[in-house]
């Protein structure tokens, strides 16, 4: 039975298919007949004691950096060797896709050794195609395997991710409301999220187009360069989803800016109607003697016509210099 800190373990044969290793054979492995991959669950306290079992001349350097939480995407050469932090979209129940999963790898033309803290599905179909026979065949395809993979997980996430701003949008057009504010700032947030690790992941894999590493031929920078591209495009992509949520949130300010403009305004129309309704009453109703009509009985009714008189006096000023 496999110790829960190692997940995967195989034997490439060279042709896309692989061989499990038994426990037993998981040590000693610096040098060995073919490719080895080990994949560890970094999460896992005895995995740093696997590793060192595994490989005793693994450089201490390496193995840090390969054990690492908190990891960005970039890439180091070591003499023939190449230290690659990736991210992938988060799949895991209860996760957030934008908070994406780490998988460090330490790649060499006999051994190649993953680590990650959390389930990375790329390298699962990684494992998948080897089962299937039509896996990776060496070091270079490998990475650039594993490359692809992590990206073709990315589209959907991202695809979704553009449609919910196109969603909200057209919303905006018909009817611009503060409640999508909320649903602006998600979208954004997710944006922000999403590029700060592909920013670097995409100038990782520029820096392993232009490594001078005798084992990445042609064909592996060619795949490489299709990766590069595809990284390229969804970091536009992301930086256009910024712009437009900024641009929908300024909308959605002026709409509302607009709306208390028209309130105000008509609070404003009324306050004249009103003012100097509110000044004569005041007048009359001051508490001394001498005011006009407080004798008659008939004086109340005849004052009450006055201001109807004067309000409609107003409205018809108010029309014809076109306030309303």
């Amino acid at each position: 039975m496999m110790s829960e800190h190692i997940l995967r373990a195989f034997l490439l044969d060279g042709a896309g298919g692989a061989t499990p290793l038994a426990q037993d054979k998981l040590v000693g492995l610096d040098q060995v007949d073919g490719l080895v991959w080990l994949h560890f669950d970094g999460s896992r306290p005895e995995a740093r004691d696997g590793l060192k079992a595994a490989f005793p001349k693994l450089d201490l350097l390496v193995l840090d950096a390969l054990l690492d939480v908190e990891t960005r995407p970039r890439m180091t050469q070591i003499d023939n060797g190449v230290l690659l932090m990736l991210r992938g979209v988060n799949l895991n129940d209860g996760q957030e896709p934008e908070d994406m999963v780490s998988v460090s790898v330490w790649a060499e033309p006999s051994r190649i050794i993953c680590v990650s803290h959390e389930r990375v599905r790329a390298v699962g179909d990684l494992e998948a195609l080897l089962q299937s026979g039509k896996g990776p065949k060496d070091t270079g395809q490998f990475l650039s395997m594993l490359c692809k993979r992590l990206i073709q997980r990315l589209e959907p996430t991202l695809s979704a991710l553009d449609d919910a701003t196109d969603a909200i949008e057209e919303q905006v057009l018909v009817t611009p409301d503060v409640s999508l504010r909320e649903q602006i700032v998600d979208v954004r947030g997710q944006a922000i999220a999403f590029r700060r690790y592909l920013v670097p992941q995409r100038d990782a894999i520029d820096l392993l187009l232009l490594a001078d590493i005798d084992w990445l031929g042609d064909r592996h920078l060619r795949h490489f360069q299709e990766s590069y591209n595809h990284v390229t495009r969804y970091v536009e992509d992301l930086d256009a989803i910024r712009e437009r949520c900024q641009i929908v949130k300024d909308e959605i300010a002026h709409a509302l800016a607009d709306r208390l403009n028209r309130q105000m305004y008509v609070l404003s129309v009324i306050t004249a109607i009103f003012l100097p309704l509110s000044f004569l009453t005041g007048l009359l109703g001051i508490n001394i003697g001498g005011i006009p009509g407080a004798e008659s009985g008939s004086a109340f009714w005849i004052f009450l016509g006055l201001l109807a008189g004067l309000v409609a006096l107003q409205v018809a000023i108010f029309k014809w210099l076109k306030w309303f």
